[in-house]
């Protein structure tokens, strides 16, 4: 009984470790997808202003996620609590969960940036390692996501072109802005 006992705690503490492992390696992922983001937003709005911003958006955040999906194996996104395109961004059943779960604790006091929510969840007959990392409303993103009745006439313009849908505005520094999402199957 002993020895039972014994080869169920080590298998318990190697399901603890890969679960760590996991998590700590789509942590970094997600870090990569948002820092790689915040500096193509940074170095384009220096060279082309607030316009600039809408093009990364729309199409070097999608490509850094694609890179990154391609480089480890799983998807990688973006989610978002109001969505702009909405043929990208729409979180699924799990993600909203787990974007309803950053509201709740960014109510009762938790910093944002010490938030993550995983899990692993059968789809089908599947199973998949799922993670989240809040993406925070920082100033940078205000040009863009900001107050509306604010916003200048040519973002405006451009939102409405790309986005004739665009419900992502209107937010504030600091809040919850949506969340990178990661999805890796697991054999």
């Amino acid at each position: 009984m002993k020895v039972l006992l014994l080869v169920f705690t080590m298998v318990v503490a190697m399901a603890q470790d890969e679960f760590k492992s996991r998590e700590d390696a789509a942590a970094a992922a997600a870090t990569t997808l948002i820092q790689e983001l915040g500096s193509a937003l940074k170095t384009n709005m220096a060279a082309g202003g607030p316009e600039a911003a809408i093009t990364v958006c729309r199409d070097i955040a999608p490509t850094i996620a694609n890179d990154l999906s391609l480089k480890t194996g799983w998807k990688v996104t973006r989610v978002g609590t109001r969505v702009r395109n909405t043929m990208m961004g729409m979180p699924d059943e799990w993600e909203q969960i787990g974007l309803e779960y950053f509201s709740e604790e960014i109510d009762a006091g938790t910093a944002l940036e010490d938030l993550s929510y995983t899990e692993v969840v059968t789809e089908g007959k599947q199973q998949y390692f799922r993670y989240m990392k809040p993406i925070v409303t920082q100033p940078l993103c205000l040009s863009c996501h900001g107050p509306s009745d604010v916003m200048s006439p040519a973002i405006q313009a451009m939102l409405d072109q790309h986005y004739p849908h665009d419900q992502a505005t209107d937010y504030t520094v600091g809040e919850l802005r949506g969340a990178v999402s990661i999805k890796q199957p697991l054999d």
